[in-house]
């Protein structure tokens, strides 16, 4: 294996949906909770509705050979996660309003679930890199709240699509359209709660 493609699949490990889901997470519990033990409580209840879920989900796709592998696989061999997803996604929004979570993480939740029904329905005919969506519409989450001092996390997203075309699993224009997307839902929704501008 030649340096770039460890590289790639390195950065493509490290910046995948799931783990960029929880960093995010926890920042948001942890910017708006009132005490330490307020955060850690809405970073389990968020985890446990969304990103485990989904996680194990994967596992036993991919252990029952229904998926190729955890983040390259066919289009095809998404639907089920998407469907899974979309309706954790709901629940998980609805149980966040419902007991009064934190406004960041309930907005960012449902940004997350207006994103996976798009993605869904995009996935009925072509591909897009979820890599560099979650990894663009964090950038976003993050430059919202915390404005310019957050600015420096846009190196990861030229980071992520590139590894995602190293490696062959998008095209050029996949993981564009897959950030673009991501950024224009999380700011479309923030701004229509009225956390943006």
């Amino acid at each position: 294996m030649i340096m770039r493609e460890r590289l790639a699949k390195l950065a493509s490990n490290i910046l995948n949906p799931f783990l960029v889901s929880v960093v995010v997470i926890v920042v948001l519990a942890f910017q708006t909770a009132s005490s330490t033990a307020d955060a850690v409580k809405w970073v389990l209840i968020a985890i446990a509705l969304s990103v485990l879920p989904v996680f194990i989900a994967v596992i036993y796709l991919v252990h029952r050979k229904r998926m190729d592998g955890f983040f390259a696989n066919p289009r095809e061999q998404r639907n089920d996660v998407y469907i899974l997803a979309s309706v954790l996604g709901a629940i998980g929004c609805g149980i966040l309003w419902y007991v009064k979570a934190p406004e960041l993480l309930t907005v960012s939740f449902t940004a997350g679930l207006i994103s996976i029904v798009i993605f869904m329905a995009i996935n009925r005919f072509w591909k897009i890199s979820l890599h560099t969506a979650f990894t663009a519409a964090s950038v976003a989450v993050l430059i919202i709240v915390y404005g310019a001092t957050a600015a420096w996390t846009c190196v990861f997203l030229p980071l992520v699509g590139w590894a995602r075309i190293e490696l062959k699993q998008h095209s050029f224009t996949q993981v564009i359209v897959g950030g673009l997307l991501a950024v224009t839902i999380v700011s479309g929704v923030f701004w229509g709660f009225g956390l943006v501008g």
